[in-house]
C-alpha cells in the first residue's frame, strides 16, 4: 500500500528530529516532503499535484536572514529582506487560488507556527475556503 503524503512547509523545523509529525493530519507513517520557502512549496504542487496533507509554518525565511547576517549583510537589511520574504499565508493564499483554477479541495492541513496570529489567519483563510466551497456543492446538488 502506497504511503499518503504529507508537504510540510517550514524553514527552520525538520520534520525528521523531534516529534514535530505530532501535526501531521494524516498521522505519522507518511512520506514527509519538506519544503522550506513559498517558491518550493508551489514548485512542489504545481509539479506533482496536490500531496494528502499540508503542515504550514507562517514564518518563513528565519535561516535565510541569519545566514546572510553571518555572511555581512546588515541587521537592517536582512529585516528588509524578511518582511519581502512570502510567508505561509501567502502559500495557504496560493493554495486556494490553485485549488479554485483547478477545483480541487484543499488537502487536509494543520498548522505548526509559533506565530499564533500568523496561525489564525492561515487557519481562517482555509476553513473560509472549504466552507464555502461546501456550500457551493451542497446547493448544486
Amino acid at each position: 500500500m502506497k504511503k499518503k503524503k504529507l508537504l510540510w512547509l517550514d524553514d527552520v523545523r525538520n520534520p525528521a528530529e523531534g516529534d514535530w509529525l505530532v501535526f501531521s493530519p494524516i498521522g505519522r507513517n507518511v512520506d514527509v516532503v519538506w519544503v522550506k520557502s513559498y517558491y518550493t512549496f508551489t514548485t512542489w504542487i504545481k509539479k506533482n499535484g496536490l500531496p494528502d496533507a499540508i503542515c504550514f509554518d507562517h514564518d518563513l525565511g528565519e535561516d535565510e536572514s541569519i545566514e546572510r547576517v553571518k555572511k555581512g549583510l546588515s541587521k537592517k537589511q536582512a529585516r528588509i529582506l524578511k518582511k519581502e520574504a512570502k510567508s505561509g499565508m501567502d502559500c495557504a493564499k496560493w493554495l486556494v487560488e490553485y485549488c479554485m483554477d483547478n477545483e480541487l479541495p484543499i488537502p487536509k492541513y494543520n498548522i505548526q507556527s509559533a506565530n499564533p496570529v500568523g496561525r489564525e489567519n492561515i487557519d481562517s483563510l482555509l476553513k473560509n475556503f472549504i466552507k464555502k466551497n461546501t456550500q457551493q456543492g451542497a446547493q448544486i446538488q
